[in-house]
């Protein structure tokens, strides 16, 4: 039987990780974030959930990255892009700092440009050029912590943007430059 550390240490020598320049330029909270990365979502639009490892001391795992993406997918013209590992760790360092085993909730991640467009007649909180359309982005919400320590918790990671959403429930989360909001 292999133990844990031995799996990663072979598993780490034997991925080559095309991300790892990324990960050499992100925030020291996640540099110092340990041997393994976990993310845990749940979409209530199509009742699918993950809990999955993402990223092995230093390396993304493919495969898991593969099931982010399909996860993260425009549910409504069912269209998948490769979502921006960025956010990922944004994500799961943002789920870290509020010390919860409760699973996010995900509103919207990636969004068609004509999904986008069709959303922004109802609602003229989105943007024309979202951060969604890419990628890049999340809506996410937490029954057991509230859009101000959600966000508070973003906005500790330093990285990309935050807006919050508090009429509506929910925190917008981004890897694009460094702001934040409120609506």
């Amino acid at each position: 039987m292999v133990s844990r550390r031995k799996f990663c240490t072979i598993f780490g020598a034997t991925c080559v990780s095309v991300a790892a320049p990324v990960y050499s330029k992100t925030p020291g909270f996640l540099r110092n974030a340990g041997d393994i990365r976990l993310l845990r979502l749940k979409n209530n639009k199509t009742s699918e959930s993950i809990k999955l490892v993402y990223w092995i001391e230093g390396s993304y795992v493919s495969e898991a990255v593969k099931e982010i993406s399909y996860f993260m997918r425009d549910w409504r013209e069912n269209k998948i892009i490769t979502y921006d590992v960025a956010n990922v760790d944004i994500i799961a360092a943002t789920q870290a700092l509020l010390d919860t085993n409760e699973t996010m909730q995900l509103l919207s991640g990636y969004r068609t440009a004509a999904t986008n467009k069709r959303l922004s007649y109802s609602n003229s909180g989105v943007a024309r050029n979202s951060y969604h359309i890419k990628g890049m982005a999340a809506d996410l919400r937490l029954a057991n912590r509230s859009v101000s320590q959600i966000s508070r918790a973003a906005k500790a990671c330093r990285s990309g943007g935050v807006g919050s959403y508090s009429n509506s429930g929910f925190v917008h989360i981004d890897c694009g430059p460094v702001r934040s909001w409120k609506r």
